[in-house]
């Protein structure tokens, strides 16, 4: 009876947060990534409605048949939901093409079985049909993690990672509540749910909190956001790439590129972007791109990382920097934050920059 009534304690947490979060987040309080976070809200609205069924009966409320297929109804657009979120934190400015009527062929699917199956054969359907784009939501973003680094030098803010823990998460609760589900249909009856219960509670607050906390990706100024999300998405399409600078500026732009970020040290700017440097060169951002690929083998992240470590490695190892904290280091070279400082210094250098400051002062 004490577990019962502590799982139906959780369900009311769970279910209640999922509606004042979904709230919270329609408001958009930061006024920021607003279609991705219209769609999001809409996510955790029906996500809410799993559950909908078990708080009505919480209530002593009995639920008629038409509201049931009501409710199996509606919950056949949460994975649409949460896609169209994430397309929209990937590409704000996304226009929707005919080939996109794609997604909705599961939908249909799902809804003619439900139609011809019984309660519990639909309540696993309804369950079973989000994995499909669950790992579709993965893999983009996967993709667009990648594809950001052509055009920005600091990712940790906008790589979206709490969204591919949130895929992941549900993609592996939700084959083992499919495994539950199948369980309970063919071999033995289980009501007990509250390890499941407390899985989602965990799931849903720690994202509430990632997805506030979500800064705008792109620039809000329409022009930058277009130029910027052209140069990202250019190798996403795969489009044969034009020869965008002649050959006879090209080692010239080279040279100006490299006496910029000796005596500008334009890396040293946390916020520095492909935008932003390719103003100091004169050339388009297309144009930035294509000469770092080219003339450098490398990604705008790389180049420019590659010269705040550098930097960083300078100041490690300088008396006048002795006092200062990892932390401090890390901001004068051009990090926004130790974790980013870390990662970063110890991919290019094989050791952290604690263990490499203490290689050079022999401690």
């Amino acid at each position: 009876m004490l577990i019962k009534n502590f799982e139906n304690f959780v369900l009311v947490l769970l279910y209640g947060g999922l509606l004042i979060i979904s709230f919270t987040i329609l408001l958009n309080p930061m006024k920021v990534n607003k279609k991705a976070n219209f769609f999001f809200s809409l996510f955790l609205f029906l996500w809410s409605s799993y559950w909908a069924l078990d708080i009505l009966r919480l209530c002593s409320f009995s639920p008629s048949p038409v509201l049931v297929s009501f409710i199996f109804f509606i919950q056949i657009f949460t994975p649409i939901f949460l896609f169209l979120s994430t397309v929209f934190f990937i590409n704000p400015n996304y226009q929707f093409k005919k080939k996109d009527l794609v997604c909705l062929i599961v939908p249909l699917i799902h809804l003619i079985l439900i139609l011809n199956s019984e309660l519990g054969i639909a309540d696993f359907l309804a369950v079973s049909h989000n994995l499909p784009y669950i790992a579709i939501i993965y893999f983009r973003i996967k993709k667009y993690q990648k594809r950001i680094e052509n055009i920005s030098s600091y990712t940790e803010t906008i790589n979206l990672q709490w969204l591919v823990t949130l895929s992941s998460l549900l993609f592996g609760i939700i084959v083992i509540t499919v495994c539950y589900d199948l369980f309970n249909m063919f071999v033995h009856r289980f009501n007990q749910n509250l390890v499941m219960v407390v899985l989602f509670l965990f799931i849903i607050y720690s994202t509430s909190f990632q997805v506030l906390r979500q800064k705008e990706i792109y620039p809000v100024n329409e022009k930058e956001r277009e130029q910027l999300l052209a140069v990202e998405l250019e190798d996403e399409e795969k489009t044969e790439k034009k020869k965008l600078i002649p050959d006879q500026e090209f080692e010239a732009l080279k040279s100006k590129l490299l006496t910029v970020m000796l005596t500008e040290k334009p890396y040293l700017n946390g916020e520095l972007n492909l935008l932003k440097l390719s103003d100091l060169i004169n050339i388009n951002p297309h144009q930035l791109s294509y000469l770092l690929n080219n003339g450098f083998n490398e990604n705008f992240f790389h180049f420019v990382n590659k010269y705040r470590v550098q930097h960083a490695k300078e100041l490690l190892t300088s008396d006048s920097y002795k006092k200062f904290s990892i932390l401090g280091i890390a901001f004068e070279s051009g990090f926004n934050s130790k974790t980013a400082f870390n990662t970063i210094f110890k991919k290019m250098i094989n050791e952290t920059p604690s263990e490499f400051r203490r290689k050079q002062s022999g401690i």
